[in-house]
């Protein structure tokens, strides 16, 4: 882990509470899911042209 990447999450987590940090990773688990199904609905609209 880079230290780039340890001051980030410092930046971002610091001061929250449990509930706070399970609700963040749930939205980021929900924002990777869409992001992987634009990315294959992209594809697929692709290669119907």
């Amino acid at each position: 882990m880079s230290e780039k990447t340890i001051y980030r999450w410092k930046a971002k987590c610091s001061g929250i509470d449990v509930t706070e940090a399970e609700c963040l990773r749930e939205l980021d688990n929900e924002n990777a899911r869409m992001k992987k199904l634009l990315a294959e609905s992209t594809l697929g609209n692709a290669a119907l042209k």
